[in-house]
């Protein structure tokens, strides 16, 4: 289970076990008795334009470690290979920022560790020469964060204590980790850039095209197949697909639109109603600017998304949110009930270490080690609503979600068993900004398929 611990204050989750849950295993492919097992994809890897649904090569029970797309022999029989994600991605053994002495004595005194917080802030405004002591939005930040320290901090703490007691978590000794990581932080996969070339693409015509496409062992589709429609994997097993000679896996019963908030039509034209609508959108700030690395929406632009389309009725919709006090305003104030969505609660995602410590100094006055998720339900049919309702519970209006993050930027820790409680199952649920996919969801974006690059899994024997 992804679950490790469930208590009054929230959960204990380990996204990694998550993920290797979701059942990448490859089993479409036959072998040939007394034969070689062929790879049955029919476009080239080198063909940086082709997209298949690619049958992966299996491992026989006695070979050695092959690597996708080799030939192996076996015995007549089904043949299978399991993918699982890179452990190293989640081996965080240590605070990112460590913690000064003087902050270690007192982490757990609000009071005390509040004092620190402003003669740091008086520190940095000292250096930076300005007249006034604080603008807006540094006093904005520093309220809002001296009403949530304590939740935070004594759920997290009953949280790790639970952890440490059953071995998911282990404290920090002396000695660190030796494991190198050798996989790539970043991947180049062109997903974002191939999203903004399909503006430039001949115009499709809706009447002549399907609006969804089944995921087979044989598929060979254009771009433009791909990028106008939403792509299925309605079977029991992972499915590898082949982009611009890049390989990504598919989870079983999943289906994702690649696409950027100009080409949504093809969800539209999906025809789903869905009761659970999570969204993470880029949203805009200095550094993101600066950086230049990332796109981002204005808070306009986010309004725009056709939520109301895609909602059913009594619909959960959580939304990811940073610590800035404004986007916190803009979705409980401006963007909910433009979507006719009520408030109902705030929930934190909180990072530690794989000992238990915050990624981040609790009280860091750059960056938080937690996260804001806003959860509202859409307005409408009051009948519906307590029909689709029936047997589950309540939202509460604050929990945390505990997690030992990924090192890869944005890879959120997954919701489906921390909501579960909270609807029926069996629901229709959608990702909006999603960066991976999940089994039972349908998930939406111009990087969609991001974490799913096979680079980020490890291959397995399977017997």
């Amino acid at each position: 289970m992804s679950v490790v611990h469930r208590l009054a204050a929230g959960w204990l989750v380990d996204h990694l076990s998550f993920i290797n849950q979701c059942g990448y295993e490859i089993c479409d492919s036959f072998a040939h008795p007394g034969g070689v097992t062929h790879n049955t994809s029919i476009a080239s890897t080198e063909d940086c334009h082709s997209i298949s649904a690619f049958a992966a090569t299996p491992l026989s029970s006695d070979s050695p470690s092959y690597g996708p797309g080799n030939a192996v022999e076996t015995e007549g029989r089904r043949a299978k290979m399991r993918y699982v994600f890179r452990e190293e991605f989640f081996d965080v053994s240590k605070p990112h920022i460590a913690i000064a002495p003087e902050e270690q004595l007192c982490q757990g005194c609000p009071e005390m560790m509040m004092w620190i917080c402003c003669c740091c802030f008086l520190l940095i405004l000292q250096k930076r020469k300005r007249k006034c002591v604080f603008n807006q939005g540094e006093l904005d930040a520093l309220e809002y964060h001296s009403k949530v320290r304590k939740l935070i901090w004594e759920g997290t703490l009953h949280l790790v204590q639970e952890g440490l007691k059953n071995g998911f978590l282990h404290r920090r000794t002396t000695k660190l980790s030796c494991r190198k990581n050798n996989v790539p932080q970043r991947i180049v996969c062109g997903l974002a850039e191939l999203c903004e070339m399909a503006k430039q693409f001949p115009a499709v015509n809706e009447s002549d095209h399907q609006a969804v496409r089944v995921l087979e062992e044989e598929t060979s589709s254009a771009e433009q197949d791909l990028l106008s429609c939403v792509m299925e994997n309605s079977s029991d097993c992972a499915k590898i697909l082949v982009l611009m000679g890049q390989k990504y896996l598919v989870p079983p019963r999943s289906s994702f639109l690649l696409s950027d908030i100009s080409c949504l039509q093809p969800l539209l034209n999906y025809k789903k109603k869905y009761d659970v609508i999570v969204i993470d959108p880029p949203w805009e700030n200095k550094s993101v600017k600066r950086s230049n690395r990332y796109s981002y929406l204005s808070s306009w632009q986010i309004k725009q998304i056709p939520v109301p389309a895609l909602a059913a009725p009594n619909c959960l919709v959580v939304t990811w949110v940073t610590n800035r006090q404004k986007h916190l305003r803009f979705v409980k104030d401006e963007l909910y009930p433009h979507w006719s969505v009520k408030t109902l609660a705030e929930w934190h995602w909180v990072k530690i270490t794989t000992a238990g410590e915050f990624v981040l100094p609790l009280d860091s006055l750059h960056k938080k080690p937690y996260e804001v998720l806003i959860l509202g339900r859409v307005q409408g049919d009051v009948k519906e609503a307590l029909r689709k309702s029936e047997g589950a519970l309540p939202i509460p209006e604050h929990q945390l979600i505990v997690s030992i993050p990924c090192s890869l930027h944005s890879h959120k820790p997954p919701l489906a068993a921390v909501l579960a409680e909270f609807i029926k199952p069996d629901v229709e649920c959608l990702e909006l900004f999603a960066r991976n996919l999940q089994p039972g969801w349908t998930s939406w974006g111009n990087e969609v398929l991001k974490f799913q690059h096979i680079d980020y899994f490890t291959l397995l024997q399977n017997n």
